[in-house]
């Protein structure tokens, strides 16, 4: 199997509404992206599935990832749930499968090999898992057989997640940061706008950039002009001072918190 190549993604997590939702993917593949990002948690995989048919790019070149609700992480739910978010997203495949969370079903040593079954089958190229403690981490990687190919988190200048970016590099996966706006702080946070200011960016173009140049996969949403908008970070080198202010933030709170105490474990 080839290196899983994830480039800047598309969030679609609150794009509740189908027509928007697909006219979304559409125009962010044709400025460019090719990483879209879905969950069954989302209920939108028709309408992202819809966008990706819509396009004009090649489905080869496109990295379409989901979830697993944590609600379906038995076994054999595992298996049937995901083969349903095939149907609905229109594929025969998915690029990347993620454990959402690992809440309510999740149990490592009966979910895990569910979804070696799921790569072994062609079901899903690559397995990944998604709001993982390090402990966590740790305790899929000895139980999977496949590599885990992407860990998602919420990471933005304000919750970099060092210690999840170190196993990141230490494992050789991808860390892939879901709110790298920080659900709209970021855009009214005084330290991102005087660094956009003096560099005649958005803040949303500041974040992003940061994040890429850490090694982080940003997955933001957006709508409208911000698609293309937020596509700019790629081609931004922030100059080593300001990455370092951003280093050197206050951290704050995480803005999604897991519902379950099984999480903390």
């Amino acid at each position: 199997m080839p290196p899983l190549d994830l480039s800047i993604g598309l969030g679609t997590s609150g794009l509740d509404d189908p027509e928007t939702c697909t006219e979304t993917v559409v125009a962010a593949l044709e400025a460019g992206y090719r990483h879209v990002d879905t969950a069954q948690m989302y209920d939108n995989e028709a309408a992202v599935g819809e966008g990706i048919a819509q396009s004009d790019v090649d489905r080869d070149d496109v990295v379409v990832a989901t979830k697993v609700h944590p609600e379906n992480l038995a076994p054999d739910d595992v298996r049937e749930t995901t083969r349903a978010s095939l149907d609905r997203l229109g594929l025969d495949r998915v690029d990347l499968l993620y454990v959402h969370w690992p809440i309510r079903a999740y149990d490592a040593a009966a979910t895990l090999p569910a979804f070696d079954d799921l790569r072994d089958a062609g079901v899903t190229d690559h397995v990944g898992v998604s709001n993982f403690t390090p402990g966590l981490l740790r305790e899929a990687r000895e139980i999977l057989d496949a590599p885990i190919a992407a860990h998602q988190v919420e990471c933005h200048p304000r919750f970099r997640q060092p210690a999840l970016r170190d196993l990141a590099a230490e494992f050789d996966h991808r860390l892939v940061g879901y709110s790298p706006l920080g659900r709209g702080e970021m855009l009214d946070d005084p330290a991102i706008l005087e660094i956009a200011e003096r560099n005649d960016l958005s803040p949303a173009v500041v974040a992003l950039a940061w994040a890429l140049d850490r090694g982080i996969v940003p997955i933001p949403k957006a709508r409208g002009d911000h698609v293309r908008e937020n596509l700019r970070a790629v081609d931004v080198d922030l100059p080593d001072e300001d990455l370092d202010t951003i280093d050197a933030l206050e951290p704050g709170d995480r803005q999604i918190d897991p519902d379950d105490a099984a999480w903390n474990r």
